[in-house]
């Protein structure tokens, strides 16, 4: 379902049947810092286990972000990502604002994500500093991590 229009004629589908796999396979596995080396078969699952949201432009899929989600208390919002050559137009924070107002429409109040370099880009979006961080705790066996102290 078309979820957000721009004056430009970009749309945000949430339909995952509209996804381009290829694209977006590209855009994780090969130029992602976070996933690269991703299999495309575990893009695929994670696409299927999640709320995605496309960005189109009349040629095809330009962009994308991801919730987990129960759609009830809870999501984490991952894998944004726009397309080399559309970026540095707001797309990504439009992306990103519109996944945030869907997940609060279902009723969902508490929204997370994690970012290595665009801080202050979700900054502007209301997102802050996680206000206890020592209450989280992870697992985290990627084997592009180093192994966490103890």
């Amino acid at each position: 379902m078309i979820l957000a229009t721009r004056s430009d004629g970009l749309v945000i589908d949430d339909d995952v049947a509209r996804i381009d796999g290829d694209a977006v396979f590209a855009w994780l596995s090969i130029e992602s810092y976070w996933a690269r080396g991703r299999p495309r078969e575990v893009i695929a699952r994670s696409l299927a286990g999640s709320r995605v949201f496309g960005v189109y432009d009349h040629q095809g899929q330009v962009g994308l972000a991801r919730a987990v989600t129960d759609r009830a208390t809870y999501a984490w919002v991952c894998d944004v990502i726009v397309d080399a050559e559309h970026r540095g137009r707001g797309i990504g924070s439009w992306l990103v604002r519109e996944v945030v107002a869907s997940l609060r429409a279902d009723g969902v109040a508490r929204v997370v994500l994690a970012t290595r370099d665009a801080h202050e880009v979700y900054r502007r979006l209301g997102f802050g500093p996680l206000r206890a961080p020592d209450t989280w705790m992870e697992i985290d066996e990627r084997p592009t991590r180093p192994p966490a102290s103890r």
